[in-house]
Formats: structure tokens, C-alpha cells, sequence
């Protein structure tokens, strides 16, 4: 499980050093894509696979999971990462994020997410006040 919030650069090059305490997980090799509210996810490839046979037991007439799988997979970056634990997120990716320098590499349970560091900390500030009023609704029975 990926947990916790972490502060890193990317290099001239594009590259990330992984967080030590997410690079065991990841050491077998990573997929790194587009995520929702422009971060990057990036997953073990074991989970990656299982959210791939979740995605190909959609019905291909199914023209929400068409349009996700799409972009999903189109999108996608594997690799493994280096001895000093560093993956090149591609500059595509490194776009859509709006990734430049300053990063935020949170933990979010099966995946790690990439942040540009303004973007999390403006989702953060907008997010935070409904943190309290949508823990009913997503934990039923509440904590």
C-alpha cells in the first residue's frame, strides 16, 4: 500500500527519483499514465495488469469504458526503474500534467500519483473543506 506525501524534483532529463519507501513495490517495473484531475498514476505493473482485464471485460459497446481504455492505454509509460530508483515520465505526460520542477508524489493506496506541486496544492485548498462532508458518502457506515 502507497502512502504518504513526498517533495521530489525532476531532473533536466525528465526524471523522477521514486520516493525510498514506494521503490521496493516498484522496483519490478512501473506503468505510468494519465490520471484524473491532471496527475499521473503510476502503477506496479501487477495492478496495472489487473486494471487492464477489468478495462478488457467491458462490453466494447460500452462507449464510457471505450473512451477511458483508450486514453488510458494510449497514454501509458512502462518501465524499470534505475539503481537510483529514477523513471522518465515522457514529456507527453510530463504536458498533460503540467509537470515542470516541483513535484508531489502522494501515496493513494494501490497507485502513487504525480503532481505538479502549485496544481496539489490548489486542488488541496478547493478539496479540504469537503473532505469532512464526503466521508459518509464514499465509507458507508462512516469510519
Amino acid at each position: 500500500m502507497f502512502l504518504g506525501t513526498h517533495t521530489p524534483r525532476l531532473d533536466d532529463k525528465g526524471r523522477l527519483i521514486l520516493p525510498a519507501k514506494f521503490r521496493d513495490e516498484l522496483a519490478g517495473g512501473v506503468v505510468v499514465t494519465k490520471g484524473q484531475d491532471r496527475c499521473l498514476y503510476v502503477f506496479p505493473t501487477p495492478e496495472f495488469q489487473r486494471i487492464a482485464e477489468q478495462l478488457r471485460a467491458q462490453p466494447m459497446t460500452h462507449k464510457a469504458a471505450r473512451a477511458y481504455s483508450r486514453v488510458f492505454f494510449a497514454s501509458a509509460h512502462d518501465e524499470v526503474p534505475d539503481k537510483q530508483g529514477r523513471v522518465t515520465i515522457p514529456a507527453h505526460l510530463r504536458a498533460y500534467a503540467g509537470l515542470d520542477r516541483d513535484l508531489v508524489v502522494i501515496g493513494a493506496s494501490t497507485r502513487v500519483e504525480i503532481w505538479d506541486r502549485a496544481a496539489w496544492e490548489t486542488y488541496l485548498a478547493e478539496s479540504e473543506d469537503d473532505f469532512a462532508d464526503i466521508e459518509e458518502g464514499v465509507l458507508p457506515g462512516g469510519l
